[in-house]
């Protein structure tokens, strides 16, 4: 209760669990007696959320999503232990990133996330050394995810309803999909 469009839930080894609120703008700890703490407050629409392999926590900040120009979609890194957290990625490659939804990381550490505003799905380094953007026209991506032995990349698109799925040949490398570009998994 009392939480604030609660979002990407992470299960810690403790029992807590950890939420974004995309109205509250914070990343939240849930204790296994219910108490709430706040561990960050980020601003704007914290979204997707992931523990790296540095055991932070990135969080897709989808900017709060309002025309102002001041709010704008990021991917921020948060320390759990202090709370202290960083923007680490605003654009790639001169483009903005808009609205950053979901996360997922790799075995190799790096990850890939989903901008929705943005209609497409980028792969980043967790130092903050490296972003591409593999797949630049998307329809909405949203939810992002890794098959278990990490070779493919799944991906759902809220406006079309779909479940999209790309073979990964190298880390943030996917191979180009035969004949009309993205076919769709599910429908």
């Amino acid at each position: 209760e009392g939480l604030e469009f609660p979002e990407g839930p992470i299960a810690l080894a403790d029992g807590s669990v950890l939420v974004v609120e995309i109205v509250g703008g914070r990343l939240t700890r849930i204790a296994t007696d219910g108490t709430k703490s706040v561990v960050a407050q980020l601003g704007d629409g914290p979204n997707g959320a992931a523990v790296g392999p540095d055991g932070w926590v990135y969080v897709c900040n989808n900017g709060g999503m309002t025309p102002d120009a001041s709010h704008r979609g990021r991917i921020q890194k948060v320390n759990l232990e202090t709370g202290e957290f960083q923007d680490l990625y605003t654009e790639c490659d001169g483009h903005l990133l808009t609205a950053p939804n979901d996360i997922v990381f790799d075995t190799d550490g790096g990850f890939w996330f989903t901008d929705l505003g943005g209609n497409a799905i980028y792969y980043a380094q967790p130092d903050g050394s490296a972003i591409s953007c593999p797949l630049p026209q998307v329809d909405g991506p949203n939810g992002i995810g890794l098959s278990p032995d990490g070779k493919t990349l799944y991906w759902s698109e809220t406006h079309t309803r779909m479940v999209h799925r790309r073979r990964i040949t190298a880390p943030g490398v996917l191979q180009q999909s035969p004949g009309h570009g993205v076919h769709a998994f599910f429908r």
